[in-house]
């Protein structure tokens, strides 16, 4: 089968296309720009072209060897040249949802779905992580880059296929995972959901859904077979940050499961169970702290970019508090003088909802630079709000100053290195690779 992939080497969709490519599909695909996943692809000989996506390339690859699948990004708009071609040459059409459904069923793999608000991409990636420690063979789809391994994979002896099951765009209801793990929720995306209620129903329904669900927080009561309170080992791990080090408590629970899953069916087969011993060792607990306290993390989630200079996917006060209890952990540990926050907020219609929850967000940070809001997806109708109304709406409002990803900016943040402080840059949208070109020319 060949698949054709719109808006290939973002972290939505390049690591299913690594795992499309591992499992004997061709693939193929086209983006506006060099995603963070496109080195990735290079180096599986899957062709892309990057630059206008006017249609010429899919064409040339329908033509060539034949497209039965175009897959597309949420981003895409409707009228999008290559869309348009798709449904002009007849060719199968969906989101990555109904391509990963299509996967899981024919390759008899169980589902292990990481979901929530915040920190799913971490403990996707520790349940990952500690899975490859461990010898466990799996196949994995995590919504950013590893430094340990590709973004996505997919292995021939694996029973399981680790999923970043994302809320957005309503994603994770068009799957029926085999084991959910659901780590905070907090309303989000009101684009897409109108109501908090609509947004709390909607991981309801996916946890209804689940045949066995590790719930890190209280949902509205649903008939799954089995539903695991999950417990608080927080404690065991020596993790920077009171957030990451839950993330690893749920993920060895996770691997618990997973591991006393394959023990029963070795058993079921008549054959002698491994006793939880994998690559020579005998997975216990003790095994599982050693390993995930050693988890080197993952991009864009305080991922270290240049000496005292953290990069972070964070957009929504409940991830700035926690990532900001992180930076302040980590500071204290390398003796440093304090953390410099920058912030970049995502979506003016996010905003509107969320701007009262802001107020005691950035607590610890000694300076706080906030950018104008990343303008995407947008109701034209709403007005944009000021970094200055936001600053004048926080409890330490003295620490705030507006701010542009300029010269001027990057001088300040230059001398906050050299004062021996933690550069934190909190953002879904450009500010990340301007802060990179930042330090990496200085």
């Amino acid at each position: 089968m060949n698949i054709y992939i719109s808006g290939i080497s973002g972290t939505g969709l390049g690591p299913l296309a690594l795992m499309a490519r591992d499992a004997g599909l061709l693939v193929s695909g086209s983006d506006l720009s060099e995603g963070a996943v496109a080195s990735e692809l290079a180096r599986k000989n899957i062709p892309v072209k990057f630059g206008k996506q006017d249609g010429k390339f899919l064409q040339e690859m329908y033509d060539t060897s034949g497209v039965d699948w175009f897959v597309y990004t949420s981003a895409l708009p409707a009228d999008h040249p290559e869309l348009n071609l798709a449904k002009k040459l007849g060719i199968r059409i969906s989101k990555r949802d109904e391509l990963i459904a299509y996967l899981v069923d024919k390759l008899g793999l169980k589902m292990v779905a990481v979901a929530g608000t915040h920190g799913k991409t971490t403990t996707t990636a520790m349940i990952t992580w500690t899975a490859l420690n461990l010898g466990l063979p799996v196949s994995y789809l995590v919504g950013t880059t590893l430094p340990f391994a590709e973004a996505g994979r997919y292995d021939t002896k694996s029973d399981f296929l680790i999923y970043e099951a994302d809320e957005y765009d309503r994603n994770f209801l068009h799957f029926f995972p085999w084991l959910s793990v659901i780590t905070t929720v907090s309303y989000d995306h009101p684009d897409i959901y109108p109501t908090k209620l609509d947004y709390m129903r909607a991981f309801s329904k996916f946890e209804g859904q689940s045949e066995n669900v590790i719930r890190g927080v209280k949902l509205e009561a649903s008939a799954v077979s089995q539903n695991t309170e999950a417990i608080d080992l927080s404690d065991k791990f020596s993790l920077a940050g009171k957030a990451r080090r839950y993330d690893a408590s749920l993920a060895m629970q996770a691997i618990f499961e997973m591991v006393e899953e394959i023990d029963m069916e070795i058993a079921s087969n008549n054959l002698i169970p491994g006793d939880k011993n994998y690559a020579g060792r005998k997975i216990n607990e003790e095994l599982l702290v050693e390993i995930l306290d050693d988890f080197p993390g993952v991009g864009r989630r305080f991922e270290r970019i240049y000496e005292n200079v953290y990069s972070d996917y964070g957009h929504h006060p409940e991830e700035i508090a926690a990532t900001l209890e992180v930076a302040k952990e980590e500071a204290s540990r390398l003796g440093l003088s304090g953390v410099v926050a920058v912030y970049e907020p995502h979506q003016n219609v996010r905003q509107h909802e969320i701007f009262e929850d802001y107020k005691d967000a950035f607590v610890g940070a000694d300076k706080l630079y906030w950018l104008p809001t990343y303008l995407v997806r947008e109701d034209p109708s709403l007005k944009v709000i000021t970094p200055a109304e936001f600053i004048a709406s926080l409890s330490n409002s003295s620490i705030g100053e507006p701010a542009e990803a300029n010269e001027e900016l990057a001088e300040k943040l230059r001398d906050f290195q050299k004062q021996n402080y933690l550069i934190l840059l909190m953002t879904a949208g450009p500010a990340d690779a301007w802060l990179r070109k930042v330090f990496d020319g200085k």
